[in-house]
């Protein structure tokens, strides 16, 4: 089962059964070793490279919020990895083979890095403390067995069937996508003490609506590469239903809302113009991106959605922030 825990029970933190008939042959560390930093550290930087391009374009103060989200995006992508490392040994297999070698250090790694979140949030008061824990939650809920199990406990006899939210089609991204746009637009008003009507309800509903319909749009590319694994796992995504060029279309569309959203907050003055130039370059990147999804390898569409944001965190400098 793809999801069972994993118990590394070999010297080398392997499960036997994933060896004898997953693993194949060793590829080398430092493969391992980057498959993994593509994975959740890469997630924890983009995550805190997100944060700071809102805080700018809320014309909020700096403060700990892009570190603290960074690392409460590196401890759920790293435990989710691990979850589901089995699941993913098709579409992954290198991140999936790290994740199963070191699942107790990663998940180790996880609760410290998301302690240390925490501590940041306690540290910048109530509101940021509450949010902090948010996503952790979600993740339960997502990923984790906990809604099945509860399900199994109210119907015993197997006359209701609760799947994990994971498997849910698209209330799965949305899900994902929600979770993203509450951290990263309420974490810099959080930590910074800032009420919302200070910097404008329109201004933060512009934000939460483009960062929120941007992660969904960032969640389904990697889905083209995962299809064929989802499929195989009776998982439905957009690619698994509509297909490859059927889902391009789709998220072509869903950016588009985000541009007029954009549009929308240059026109009004809603937002810092500088912030907004650099979100409309990470958009542009992201076209671009849907447009060549199914013809880019694995590795881009797994790196090349978030990698958008990167790209407009180095537009910001160079505008000057």
């Amino acid at each position: 089962m793809a999801n069972e825990p994993t118990k590394p029970s070999t010297a080398d933190g392997t499960t036997s059964q994933y060896r004898s008939h997953v693993t194949p042959p060793d590829t080398g560390a430092v493969r391992r070793v980057a498959a993994f930093a593509a994975g959740a550290p890469f997630t924890a930087l983009v995550a805190a490279v997100e944060v700071a391009l809102v805080t700018a374009a809320l014309g909020v103060q700096r403060s700990a919020a892009p570190i603290a989200v960074g690392l409460i995006a590196f401890s759920v992508y790293a435990a989710d990895h691990v979850a589901d490392a089995e699941g993913d040994a098709d579409s992954t297999p290198l991140r999936a083979r790290f994740a199963l070698r070191y699942a107790d250090q990663l998940m180790v790694a996880a609760a410290v890095s998301y302690g240390l979140a925490v501590a940041l949030a306690a540290g910048a008061g109530p509101a940021a403390l509450a949010l902090a824990l948010v996503p952790g939650a979600v993740w339960i809920g997502y990923a984790t067995d906990w809604l099945p199990a509860l399900g199994d406990r109210l119907a015993p006899l197997g006359a209701v069937s609760v799947p994990r939210l994971k498997d849910v089609f698209l209330l799965n991204s949305a899900a994902v996508a929600l979770a993203w746009a509450v951290a990263v637009v309420a974490a810099p008003l959080a930590f910074a003490g800032v009420p919302v009507d200070s910097v404008g309800p329109r201004t933060v509903a512009l934000l939460f609506a483009y960062v929120l319909i941007r992660s969904f749009v960032d969640v389904e590319i990697p889905n083209v590469r995962d299809a064929a694994a989802d499929a195989a796992r009776g998982v439905a995504t957009l690619p698994v239903v509509f297909g490859v060029a059927g889902t391009r279309r789709i998220l072509l569309g869903v950016d588009a809302v985000a541009a007029g959203l954009l549009a929308v907050a240059f026109a009004t003055g809603a937002a810092a113009p500088a912030a907004l130039a650099a979100l409309a370059v990470e958009l542009a990147v992201s076209l671009a991106v849907t447009a060549l999804a199914g013809r880019l390898d694995g590795t881009a569409l797994g790196l090349a959605p978030d990698g958008s944001y990167l790209v407009a965190g180095v537009a910001l400098l160079a505008i000057g922030l």
